[in-house]
């Protein structure tokens, strides 16, 4: 049984995505980063349909190279042959929408990292864990890639495994366009007719657009082109044809290319044809290697490619299979697709990254109950916040499952500081104490703050609501909800939605769940839920049935800990365990209460508030953990 479906070999970039649509790459203000080069959005969009793949490339030695291999990682691709370059650096790709037609880009490849991969980077053993191989054209365009290439296929072929083309012409690549023409797609040459000619045979599966089919048969009359192909490879050829989807030819080549089997097309608006080839691919590939045959395989293929179509960049924009599986079900309700409220809110929960099945939460997210403390000023409640941060580091020690809530007003250089440590951080927005709720300045009046946060971040809101409220204030309130849930997927972050009705009203078992399907039939889908302990197994089945049956790919609930003891923490703690969708708790006071109260005064020193902290931490992760071992 082979480790591996697919290892894919070549270009690794990171595009740098106009976010200005409709004008001219030259006048475009900002970019958004993403992974690119036809091998690496493969790899990733086959993990997505549920494969296990693996990218052999290199990246430079900074910044960019490390966001490629984290972002794979992410993805679920296996980086063992990511290979880190320390003398060049990671390709860039400059690119923008500027109409459905046109799509100015500029490759920045000179002595780049990715056309460094030599012969020794080609592992016989990760070779022979792949079940098939699968190359693009560019890598046959230089004498030291192409010879990596080539290895890596022969060993794949000495394996038995399967081996496939994607012939993605790109001719300024081959040197025969400008760096001005990276949008051209054909150009004649001979030379690179020949080039690859002579490379066909050693491909299972050859796939390419018309025009990439016209240069690897050298002419642009594509049966001729086909049939020159097959004269040299008995590889099925699959030949893309844009709206009218794809034909499949497994024999010889007929004299009409609607002659070719087929799968179903989609009538889908076309927003963005770029990274729609590596889509459509990454489709094929999961149908060809779980042995569908080319109907569905291509039925597959064409999804995929609808959807990246239809979305802002590349690999962001390919589906999971849970989302494909829906939408070949359902079919087209809104041609453009990323206008599709229920397609988009599966493609959003469903590519969400990071395991956080367990979550143990370090909240230190207050305001208003450290500056009411003796001997406070907002400079050492920053400065204790960041004591916090290091409790909550020596607590977790690099594992997983660990978070913390701290808020930027007060709490900035803590929040610094918790970049990239691996850590769950929530960042709330609600002013402290605010009913009807109102946020922190700092967001704007249209929540334009949100873009200046690390995307790691989730947006957690504070809302006291209740379903007795009068209708003026649950309208202020789902207002602001509202507003700031669009806001958070805007800018790609997740949204936390904390209620608390106790605080306001009587609360019955119907009370949350109540709360809960207003905010869903508002349009509101929280990745989280952070709600007060529930007293009885009917309250929260309840509330677990009101989430999951308006969203089944929710993240999951955390619970809070309203300064409870340490003894009826443990208590509600059991309580919830029993119940899978409770993935842990977010506790602040119980933790840091003491801490804070004597710090602030001059009477415990640094090392101690760690200490104290770090041990009550601690504590509360085992009584979490024992409360979900002793429930399972």
């Amino acid at each position: 049984m082979k480790k591996l479906d697919v290892i894919t070999i070549g270009r690794s970039s990171v595009d740098l995505y106009g976010a200005q649509v409709g004008g001219r790459l030259e006048d475009m203000s900002s970019f958004n980063k993403y992974i690119g080069g036809s091998p690496t959005n493969m790899a990733a969009g086959t993990a997505r349909l549920g494969l296990k793949s693996a990218v052999i490339t290199r990246v430079g030695d900074e910044h960019m190279g490390r966001f490629i291999r984290e972002e794979l990682a992410k993805e679920g691709v296996d980086v063992r042959g990511v290979k880190t370059d320390p003398e060049r650096l990671t390709a860039l790709v400059i690119l923008g929408i500027r109409d459905q037609e046109q799509f100015p880009l500029i490759f920045y490849r000179e002595n780049c990292a990715d056309m460094a991969l030599s012969e020794d980077d080609i592992d016989p053993a990760f070779i022979a864990e792949a079940r098939a191989v699968v190359a693009t054209g560019t890598h046959l365009s230089h004498p030291q890639v192409e010879a990596a290439t080539l290895k890596a296929l022969r060993l794949a072929r000495e394996n038995g495994s399967q081996t496939a083309l994607d012939i993605d012409y790109r001719p300024n690549l081959w040197g025969v366009a400008g760096h001005g023409d990276g949008e051209s797609r054909f150009v004649e040459s001979a030379a690179v007719t020949a080039k690859l000619q002579s490379t066909l045979h050693l491909f299972d599966l050859i796939v390419g657009t018309e025009e990439e089919f016209h240069i690897a048969g050298g002419t642009t009359d594509t049966i001729a082109a086909l049939r020159a192909v097959r004269a040299v490879s008995d590889a099925t050829l699959i030949c893309k044809r844009g709206p009218m989807g794809a034909s499949a030819f497994t024999g010889a080549i007929p004299d009409s290319l609607d002659e070719g089997e087929s799968g179903p097309g989609f009538p889908i608006e076309v927003f963005n044809v770029l990274g729609a080839g590596d889509g459509f691919m990454s489709g094929l590939l999961k149908g060809w290697l779980d042995g569908e045959d080319w109907p569905t395989t291509l039925g597959y293929a064409n999804a995929c490619g609808a959807f990246a179509v239809s979305r802002h960049g590349c690999t962001p924009a390919y589906p999971s299979w849970e989302e494909m599986q829906f939408f070949l079900k359902r079919g087209v309700k809104e041609p453009a697709l990323r206008k599709d409220a229920e397609l988009e809110q599966l493609h959003w929960s469903t590519n969400r990254k990071g395991d956080w099945s367990t979550m143990r939460v370090f909240a230190f997210d207050h305001r208003i109950q450290l500056e009411e403390m003796e001997g406070a000023t907002p400079e050492k409640i920053g400065a204790f916040k960041e004591l916090c941060l290091d409790a909550a580091g020596q607590v977790a020690d690099g594992q997983p499952g660990y978070g913390l809530l701290c808020d930027s007003r007060l709490g900035r250089d803590a929040l610094y500081k918790a970049a990239g440590q691996g850590l769950w951080i929530g960042h709330p927005v609600e002013w402290p104490g605010s009913r009807p709720l109102e946020l922190e300045p700092e967001l704007g009046a249209d929540f334009g703050g949100l873009a200046q946060w690390p995307t790691e971040h989730v947006v957690k809101c504070l809302c006291f609501y209740h379903p007795d409220d009068s209708a003026e204030m649950k309208a202020a309130q789902e207002d602001v909800v509202k507003r700031l849930f669009a806001a958070s997927r805007r800018n790609g972050l997740e949204f936390l939605l904390e209620v608390i009705p106790s605080k306001v009203g009587t609360v019955t078992t119907e009370t949350t769940p109540a709360i809960i399907q207003r905010f869903y039939d508002l349009g509101v889908f929280p990745d989280w839920w952070k709600l007060e302990p529930l007293k009885t197994d009917t309250d929260w089945a309840a509330v677990v049935d009101a989430i999951t049956r308006n969203d089944a790919n929710t993240r999951g609930i955390v619970v809070l800990g309203l300064d409870a003891p340490a003894e009826e923490l443990s208590a509600s703690f059991a309580q919830a365990a029993k119940f899978d969708l409770v993935k842990g708790f977010a506790v602040g006071r119980t933790i840091f209460g003491d801490a804070a109260r004597a710090w602030m005064t001059g009477s415990m020193d640094n090392d101690a508030a760690i200490a104290m902290m770090a041990n009550r931490y601690r504590d509360l992760c085992e009584v979490w953990d024992k409360a979900r071992e002793a429930a399972i």
